[in-house]
């Protein structure tokens, strides 16, 4: 009797990706999961056709079931605010949909952007980028060529940020081929990711992550984006332990967001917290103003008020920048807080 030859099963693939496979998309069932009668959301539910719904597990379960003010479902949910037009609200906030060359964003002169992967384990309902034409700007491999091109000809990039979308969305084996790529590069000498996977699916830092982003002389940056404290659990705490661990910088930049986290007292928490998981608090941005995202809107004069009493709390290094981001500016332009 032929031996049966057992099948390999891939840790991985019974990990992150078996989660990001199994995220809620269908609002009605994130709803049953979370207590809630689907017909009392039936309105909210229409928004689904301006921006799908993505939701991973881990992340729904960190939230307060029956509570619709939760910080976190409000983050992730429809909503009928999403139909109302607003003036100064577009589909290209930032006025970057024009590519220097397919997947690569050249807004400051020494880094550059990488369109890694047009998708997100998560879709924020705020997104800036709700409405990027991600099909004309994700090439193949061999399209990769052009933008490795791109980088090499000019010697004033010193950093590449792989951003999205998500680019963890991306594979391991992809990704350690485009960062050997660019490590070839001489005058690159960072690497960084922008990514919110880590956040929502905790279980995507793998020793194969950590091979390629930590192996290189690429000095390794990951921005991970967390906007409340209760978004931070022991999962979380226990992949930045391991990215830190492996010497790679953490920083946080987080939306002010009406209803989630536009009180002062919020703000100190998911500092104090972002300190606890080994994380810097980096970028505290303002609303960009992109269509669907008008109620998430903290006015400048609000912010201002908010970040003055955040200072009066926290020690220096945990008070985030207050930042606008600005189409076609050379970086990201700071709110005055004209203290006192």
């Amino acid at each position: 009797m032929a031996q049966m030859i057992p099948k390999i099963i891939d840790p991985v693939e019974t990990s992150w990706q078996k989660e990001l496979a199994e995220v809620f998309t269908d609002p009605a069932v994130f709803l049953q999961y979370l207590g809630f009668d689907p017909v009392e959301f039936a309105a909210d539910i229409q928004a689904r056709r301006l921006f799908p719904m993505r939701v991973p597990r881990p992340f729904a379960a960190r939230m307060v079931k029956g509570d619709r003010n939760d910080p976190l479902f409000r983050q992730v949910f429809t909503a009928t605010e999403e139909f109302l037009a607003a003036p100064g609200f577009s589909t290209d906030p930032l006025e970057e949909q024009e590519s220097a060359v397919p997947g690569v964003l050249h807004k400051y002169q020494s880094r550059v952007l990488m369109i890694v992967r047009g998708g997100c384990a998560v879709n924020c309902r705020y997104c800036f980028r709700r409405h990027f034409p991600y099909g004309d700007n994700t090439p193949s491999r061999a399209g990769w060529q052009q933008a490795l091109d791109y980088i090499a000809a000019d010697e004033r990039i010193d950093e590449v940020i792989y951003s999205g979308g998500d680019p963890l969305m991306a594979k391991d084996e992809f990704l350690a081929w485009l960062t050997r790529s660019i490590e070839a590069i001489p005058h690159v000498r960072r690497v960084r990711i922008h990514t919110r996977l880590p956040v929502v699916i905790p279980t995507r830092i793998t020793d194969e992550l950590l091979d390629w982003f930590t192996t290189s002389r690429l000095k390794p940056v990951m921005v991970v984006h967390i906007n409340h404290a209760k978004e931070i659990d022991e999962q979380v705490k226990a992949a930045m332990h391991k990215l830190r661990q492996a010497g790679v910088t953490l920083l946080n930049q987080a939306v002010l967001l009406r209803g989630i986290n536009d009180t002062a007292e919020d703000q100190v928490a998911l500092s104090e917290a972002l300190f606890n998981a080994g994380v810097l608090p980096y970028y505290l941005h303002l609303l960009d103003k992109v269509r669907g995202a008008a109620h998430f809107e903290v006015l400048e004069s609000e912010a201002r008020e908010i970040m003055a009493e955040v200072i009066r709390h926290l020690p220096g290094y945990l008070v985030p920048k207050l930042v606008r981001e600005i189409g076609n500016q050379p970086g990201k332009t700071p709110i005055d807080l004209h203290l006192p």
